[in-house]
């Protein structure tokens, strides 16, 4: 269940208010955060935005790594060049205040197709929102 545009938030089940405007405009900078380093391959926040837990997933065109030790090994080892990328849509959830989930489409120059990228947000009270699983595709 998700608020339309323009109403407000919604209530889930078990009164969890889905799109709460606080939690939604913390996830938004997260996520716009998470963007930023992502393009300037700022490898120190990517690791930080990362859930440091051993079922942190992030599953790739490529790969399926599993623990922040996966995630942060391909992290630098991948190339630095080429990560520019043309956001398309981006939607954002919030389900009460500490669940949220990204869906976003993305173009890159060169690249054939659309690409897609998903994230699960957990807000921690110990370091606030960490993505906990993430997964990246390309659709020719």
């Amino acid at each position: 269940m998700t608020a339309a545009p323009g109403t407000g938030p919604a209530t889930a089940a078990a009164g969890r208010t889905v799109d709460d405007p606080a939690a939604l405009a913390e996830v938004r900078a997260a996520f716009a955060r998470y963007e930023r380093a992502l393009t300037s391959n700022d490898v120190a926040v990517l690791d930080e935005l990362f859930h440091d837990g051993p079922r942190t997933v992030r599953f790739g065109a490529g790969e399926e790594l599993f623990g922040p030790e996966e995630i942060a090994a391909f992290r630098r080892a991948r190339r630095a060049a080429g990560l520019d990328r043309s956001p398309e849509r981006t939607e954002v959830t919030t389900f009460g205040d500490a669940f949220a989930v990204t869906s976003m489409t993305f173009r890159r120059e060169g690249v054939p197709g659309v690409g897609r990228q998903s994230q699960t947000w957990v807000r921690f009270p110990d370091v606030g929102w960490r993505i906990v699983a993430a997964h990246v595709s390309q659709r020719g």
